[in-house]
């Protein structure tokens, strides 16, 4: 788990680095803000797979910032920081909490990616590392459990969740350009590679489809005015 955290954070800072790096090079950098719906659940990996069938999806929130580096016409480099509201639900008379339970956690997330624009369409992918701040679980009331509300804690004890999380994003995204703002839709799935849990295996996967609202860097309108 830590060399997958390492790894990814590692990633995250070279890429980075070279947006830095190459951004005087920028022909389409700029800002963007979001604010959007998230689609979450839960991986419970091989030796959990009669949980599987129990899964539902958590619908989310994320609100953010991006920076779009251009380094090329056709590549640039985006890292993002953003609060998410993640989560996963398990159905009643499921083999882990018995009722139908949700465990919803906020965190803070840094994406970092490599993008490859085709005129206004764009692939991109990339590392992710992420910082759980909170969670609770919620387990509804049925015939023999009352319901609960619990404050999950963290560390490396039994039923505690871990900090850190850290895996890889991928997506694709159309840009509507105006006179000195853009709008786009992005579609985007993300793949935890960390299992935050300390007693029953879960890692994050995500599907995202959002409008990023940017406004051109102040060089670039420059650019276009020269």
């Amino acid at each position: 788990m830590y060399q997958t955290i390492k790894s990814a954070k590692l990633a995250v800072v070279t890429l980075a680095l070279a947006t830095l790096s190459f951004s005087s090079f920028s022909q389409t950098s700029k800002f963007g803000i979001s604010l959007n719906s998230l689609t979450t659940n839960f991986n419970y990996g091989a030796s959990n797979s009669m949980l599987q069938s129990y899964k539902q999806n958590y619908k989310g929130l994320q609100a953010g910032f991006s920076y779009q580096a251009g380094i090329t016409p056709m590549f640039s480099v985006v890292p993002e920081l953003y609060f998410a509201m993640k989560g996963g639900t398990l159905k009643e008379n499921n083999p882990l909490t018995g009722g139908k339970s949700t465990l919803r956690m906020g965190s803070l997330e840094l994406p970092v990616l490599a993008r490859v624009h085709f005129n206004n369409f764009y692939i991109n992918a990339g590392p992710y590392v992420g910082y759980i701040l909170s969670g609770r679980l919620k387990t509804e009331a049925s015939q023999n459990v009352a319901e609960t509300k619990t404050k999950v804690t963290f560390g490396s004890d039994m039923g505690s969740l871990k900090r850190w999380d850290a895996g890889l994003q991928a997506g694709a995204g159309y840009t509507f350009n105006m006179k000195k703002t853009s709008l786009t839709l992005d579609a985007r799935y993300g793949y935890g590679l960390v299992n935050i849990s300390n007693n029953v295996e879960r890692y994050n996967r995500m599907l995202n489809i959002s409008l990023v609202l940017s406004r051109i860097s102040v060089k670039k309108q420059a650019e276009k005015k020269g």
